[in-house]
């Protein structure tokens, strides 16, 4: 007997915190990437904030394409990815040999999950710091990692519950 063609929230209603979760994680990480990450003082005069986003055109603009490259598909493009999956999962209708693909495709993704995180501080080394220059954490940094770790609870959860069998 095949299974139908339904969505985990239609096979899972009581479990009305997940899309919950799923959508604050979105919040968070849309906040994450545009807040400003830090904040570089130099010299008393200069004074310049840096999010996720103004990093990778910052670092296109002084011609480090290789690492804006890798910035931006490892710390926008592979979050959003993640997150699309997860709501396509709760959300999109499907059987369970297309939710197992996508499983896998989420364990794969799984397996580099930190690596966004470690990206951003890449991004923080990456700003070049004189001899007078001061670095100060801003609220992006905070929300962007909540985002990061929020994705990673949320996605356990969906993933689990994709494989309970009904």
């Amino acid at each position: 007997m095949t299974e139908s063609v339904a969505s985990l929230r239609q096979l899972h209603p009581r479990h009305w915190g997940t899309p919950a979760l799923l959508f604050f994680t979105s919040i968070l990480l849309a906040f994450g990437l545009y807040l400003p990450l830090l904040r570089l003082e130099k010299m008393l005069f200069w004074k310049s904030s840096y999010s996720v986003v103004t990093g990778v055109f910052g670092l296109a603009e002084d011609h480090q394409y290789v690492l804006a490259t890798v910035v931006f598909f490892w710390s926008v493009v592979f979050p959003i990815a993640k997150l699309a999956l997860l709501h396509w999962l709760w959300f999109g209708r499907s059987d369970a040999k297309q939710r197992a693909g996508v499983l896998r495709w989420l364990d794969k993704l799984g397996k580099w999950s930190m690596l966004d995180v470690y990206i951003v501080a890449v991004l923080i080394v990456a700003v070049k710091l004189g001899p007078l220059a001061e670095v100060t954490v801003q609220p992006g940094l905070y929300v962007f990692g909540a985002a990061v770790l929020l994705s990673m609870f949320v996605g356990a959860r969906i993933e689990g519950l994709a494989r309970v069998r009904r």
